[in-house]
């Protein structure tokens, strides 16, 4: 959730550091800082709020040196205050951490026992005496060895950067659960919480496994675990481009990257569908799934990644007949639920690295699940662990709430629904020519929808002062009416409720008036009439409507205040264009009320502790 930056070389790391916690601003955070050495001193800068704050910090007072750490935090072990905010030092260690230490009450006592005096309400603040103290007993012992020492006692989930008073010529790095990232330089080296920050400086990676330490000089990088062993980890050359922090001419990231999906989804499908045979293609067989044998699927998200699970279990099911059950992945584990020995878990992630999905998959695996992975981001750790991988091609998503990160692992989930159901001699090659026919009209049907984005802002303008919304949808476009919600409430604040609309009958009819905006997702399809009927519902009590449906005669028959025609499609696809206007009236509320559509209040991009 916090950004890491750091660097050790032959030029200013303050420039650097700087530049690499904006480009890490969109993660979310409430205050950042940086840790600079020189001279055989550790000079700390740090402030609340935005990355602005600190730079008139420094602007004020410079901080120099060639080796250096900067950190975003966002706040969990107390308030986001200055004495909070990262990097946290001891007489002689400064560190700045992504993670949460569980032990850290334990491990505060005990330092307070030996006369440690604190300044933070952080759990991070043990982890530089603990270093500390571990010098102090071994003044002899190299600075490596104090730090894999006093990392041994931590419980919990921490990416670290550590610099050592003194130690001018070295920065340590250490993860167990939480991302990190060496980058390989020339005369210079790199570490970050993902490759962001490090693409305008090098495309040479190394991708920390948990329980790695990493001690970097300027010219190398030794790598070792947390018994002292020497490790290997492979290079890797990133495709994360240099630009990807550019929105020009874009207003907001957000709004960008609604625009950059007909290219996402392309890029997703050309991985996925056979090019010349137009056929579905997923590799399963060399990733050593064997999908006919499979006869029951646990689907594992969270937030976004969840409603993506919801709109695959309708697929799965429909295609293939095999049953599917979707759980959120902070639950999953404490259900205790029966593996059966020849199911099959699949978690879907945009990083790769959620806490609880990453935790559930771990807890499946212990229990003889196979485990297929849906992941945005090449290397992560569920790309490793997973058995096989469907990666979504949708590039680095920089706006907090996901937009072409969803529409692509709708894209890979259909795929493989399809390839389930071809496994399962359920589906015959005209029937899977059909839907391939659907999802490679995508684009530019994507294209079709994002031409209604004036419409949007016009709607957007008459409903933003609503206090509440509430979104209906049926089969799966209801999913899709809880992602629409979601949107919603991330980006503007406003309470937004989703349900599928035959239940509005048992409970949400009782909210509609005329000031609480209902949307409606209705393709026309076999459930069409039913939810005409919800809608007749709705306007005799006096709400308004906004109608999302196929254009036409289906627009004509709703008697909506608002209507957005939706390009005809088949009904296997409708879910992937029908989120899209859900999307931009989000953003356009949001743009209107004034609020930080990039990145909203309390919310980090990957959340990468429980």
């Amino acid at each position: 959730m916090c950004g890491i930056i750091g660097v050790i070389g032959e030029r200013n790391a303050t420039p650097i550091l700087i530049e690499g916690l904006r480009r890490l601003e969109y993660r979310g955070y409430d205050s950042a800082g940086i840790a600079v050495a020189y001279q055989g001193k550790l000079l700390l800068a740090r402030a609340e709020g935005k990355l602005v704050n600190l730079e008139n910090e420094l602007a004020h007072t410079p901080r120099t040196g060639f080796l250096g750490i900067g950190h975003t935090r966002w706040a969990t072990h107390g308030p986001p205050t200055i004495h909070n905010a990262h990097p946290h030092r001891s007489e002689s260690v400064a560190v700045v951490h992504n993670g949460i230490i569980e032990n850290y009450q334990e491990l505060r006592e005990e330092l307070m026992a030996h006369g440690v005096t604190f300044v933070s309400e952080t759990d991070t603040e043990v982890i530089p005496h603990l270093i500390e103290m571990a010098m102090r007993a071994d003044p002899h012992a190299p600075a490596e060895e104090a730090v894999r020492r006093a990392i041994c006692k931590l419980q919990g989930a921490f990416a670290l950067g550590i610099l050592i008073q003194g130690k001018e010529d070295m920065l340590i790095a250490a993860r167990r659960g939480s991302p990190l990232i060496i980058g390989l330089g020339d005369g210079e080296n790199f570490i970050g919480s993902d490759a962001t920050p490090l693409v305008p400086y090098t495309r040479r990676m190394i991708y920390l496994h948990d329980d790695d330490m990493a001690v970097l000089t300027k010219d190398a990088v030794r790598l070792m675990d947390m018994e002292g062993a020497a490790v290997s980890r492979p290079i890797k050359v990133t495709q994360v481009r240099d630009d990807v922090t550019e929105k020009w001419p874009y207003r907001h990231y957000m709004q960008k990257e609604i625009y950059e999906q007909p290219t996402a989804i392309g890029e997703t499908l050309k991985e996925l569908i056979h090019p010349a045979y137009r056929t579905i293609s997923i590799r399963q067989n060399s990733a050593g799934l064997d999908l006919a044998t499979i006869e029951d699927i646990t689907i594992v998200a969270c937030g976004t990644s969840w409603h993506a699970g919801l709109v695959a279990k309708y697929w799965i099911e429909q295609l293939a007949h095999v049953p599917v059950q979707v759980d959120i992945a902070s639950e999953y584990r404490y259900r205790a639920s029966p593996m059966r020995k020849n199911g099959l878990m699949i978690v879907i992630s945009q990083s790769g690295e959620t806490a609880d999905t990453l935790a559930a998959m771990r807890y499946a695996k212990q229990g003889g699940l196979q485990v297929l992975g849906v992941v945005n981001v090449p290397e992560s750790s569920i790309d490793r662990e997973a058995d096989a991988t469907l990666h979504t091609y949708a590039g680095p998503e920089i706006g907090v709430a996901s937009t072409k990160a969803f529409t692509t692992q709708l894209t890979a989930l259909a795929c493989f629904a399809l390839a389930m159901a071809k496994a399962k001699g359920v589906l015959d090659a005209k029937q899977e020519q059909g839907y391939v026919d659907e999802l490679l009209q995508l684009p530019a049907k994507v294209e079709q929808v994002l031409i209604h984005d004036a419409s949007l802002e016009a709607i957007a303008r008459e409903l933003m002062h609503a206090n509440g919304f509430l979104f209906l949808g049926r089969g799966t476009c209801f999913p899709i009416a809880l992602e629409g919600a979601l949107k919603l409430k991330e980006i503007s604040y406003i309470h937004a409720e989703g349900y599928a609309a035959g239940e509005m009958k048992h409970g949400p009819i009782a909210l509609i008036d005329e000031d609480l905006p209902v949307v409606v997702v209705a393709p026309q399809n076999s459930l069409f009439d039913k939810v005409v009927s919800n809608v007749e519902e709705v306007k005799a009590r006096g709400g308004r409507v906004l109608m999302i449906t196929t254009q036409g005669q289906a627009a004509g028959r709703i008697p909506a205040d608002y209507t957005i025609p939706v390009v005809p499609c088949g009904e296997f696809v409708a879910p992937i264009l029908y989120v899209i206007p859900l999307q931009m009236l989000a953003y356009h509320i949001a743009v209107l009320k004034g609020t930080d559509v990039d990145q909203p209040r309390n919310l980090a991009k990957s959340v990468t502790v429980e």
